[in-house]
């Protein structure tokens, strides 16, 4: 047996400990400092933001951004089923209760109609109870394993609501949309520098916004909420949320790879499709149009097991025994224990591509002897 092939590992792009010898060398090994500040700058330049804060996490990241939209215990706030739970942890933190909504087929994430379907369930639902709509306070919108949202069409139902719009484009660094990087097209975008990320910091996150006010709001927030004082003085609750500035050196050498990153992992997804092009039942997923660039961070597929003979779980025990990593795709969060009882607006789609969907190890630094054993296990069992 190989060693293992994990499904996307930290690919380091020898850059890096330039910055982190600077931090060393200059003695900054402290959250803040040049490196944070280069790479909030280089980020900026990377995504086309106007204005970026590092965090400690992508999930530091939405729970900043829902206060900085006011969410209160008791509020709603709509966030994507489909997804990782960190993108709805954030709003049970604050007391809040999370609406969940399914997914479309085409890009697996948030279905805008049936956005716009919750959005006038919860104002009904208000007027037979309260006389007004309960609307919610913000909407969280997740673009899955790199492929953008349908963003134009989420972004038309949240301002047709006047409802704010949080982007987790935590596995979308480098994506697309409409000409954009993601994380650009709403009130707040939020970044991840996750170990298994197309790069990343070890751990690490980031606030998007084109509010200059919003962004120094969030940097205060996420150094204790320390008042201009000469003294330690605290007027409201602060968080430990900076970005240090070591970390910040590996991030600043991985941004000079993020391109080749994407081109690797689009190749990547090309060669799978050419592998399996002619096994029936197998489907990807895939761009709708050319509106849609994905980073393709993980290549996912759907086996339908009445025409591909074989499952997803049979294909991913193959994979372990192989001592290769694959997973399934997410458990949705209407089915989690943890938010059993939360509002859900469901139509079925995240819970087939659940039952039959598969990620595929999908790293950039796995070698040629790596591919040709992930060859060897599709094909013996597709049976091609």
């Amino acid at each position: 047996m190989g060693k293992k092939i994990y499904l996307c590992s930290p690919h380091m792009g020898g850059g890096e400990m330039k910055y982190v010898q600077e931090a060393f060398d200059s003695n900054w090994v402290a959250p803040l400092g040049p490196n944070v500040d280069g790479f909030e700058r280089e980020l900026c330049a990377a995504t086309g933001a106007k204005h970026i804060a590092a965090l400690s996490s992508g999930t530091a990241a939405i729970h900043l951004s829902l206060i900085l939209l006011g969410v209160k215990p008791g509020d709603y706030v709509i966030g994507t089923s489909f997804t990782f739970s960190a993108t709805v942890n954030p709003i049970a933190y604050l007391g809040a209760t999370p609406v969940l909504v399914d997914s479309e087929a085409d890009t697996w994430n948030m279905d805008p109609e049936l956005l716009e379907e919750a959005l006038k369930g919860l104002r009904s639902e208000g007027l037979k109870s309260e006389g007004q709509g309960k609307m919610p306070k913000a909407i969280v919108v997740a673009h899955l394993y790199g492929m953008p949202a349908k963003m134009k069409e989420i972004m038309a139902v949240a301002d047709r609501y006047g409802i704010p719009v949080v982007e987790d484009a935590a596995e979308a660094l480098g994506s697309e949309y409409m000409g954009r990087r993601v994380g650009c097209n709403s009130r707040f975008g939020i970044l991840s520098f996750n170990g298994n990320k197309i790069i990343t910091t070890s751990g690490g996150g980031a606030l998007i916004s084109d509010d200059a006010a919003m962004i120094e709001r969030a940097r205060f927030l996420a150094t204790q909420a320390r008042d201009p004082a000469p003294h330690y003085q605290h007027s409201e609750i602060g968080y430990n949320y900076r970005m240090s500035n070591v970390v910040a050196g590996v991030g600043r050498g991985q941004l000079e790879v993020l391109d080749l990153r994407v081109k690797q992992h689009r190749e990547f997804n090309q060669w799978y499709r050419g592998l399996l092009k002619d096994v029936p039942g197998v489907t990807f997923q895939s761009e709708p149009s050319p509106d849609f660039h994905s980073n393709f961070w993980l290549t996912c597929i759907v086996i339908d097991p009445a025409v591909a003979g074989t499952d997803r779980e049979k294909l991913r025990l193959a994979f372990e025994a192989a001592n290769i990593e694959s997973r399934p795709l997410w458990k949705p969060m209407h089915l989690q224990p943890v938010f059993a009882g939360c509002p859900a607006f469901v139509n079925g789609t995240s819970e087939k591509l659940f039952e039959n969907g598969l990620c595929l190890p999908s790293g950039s630094n796995i070698d040629e002897e790596g591919r040709r054993r992930i060859e060897e296990v599709l094909r013996r069992e597709f049976k091609v």
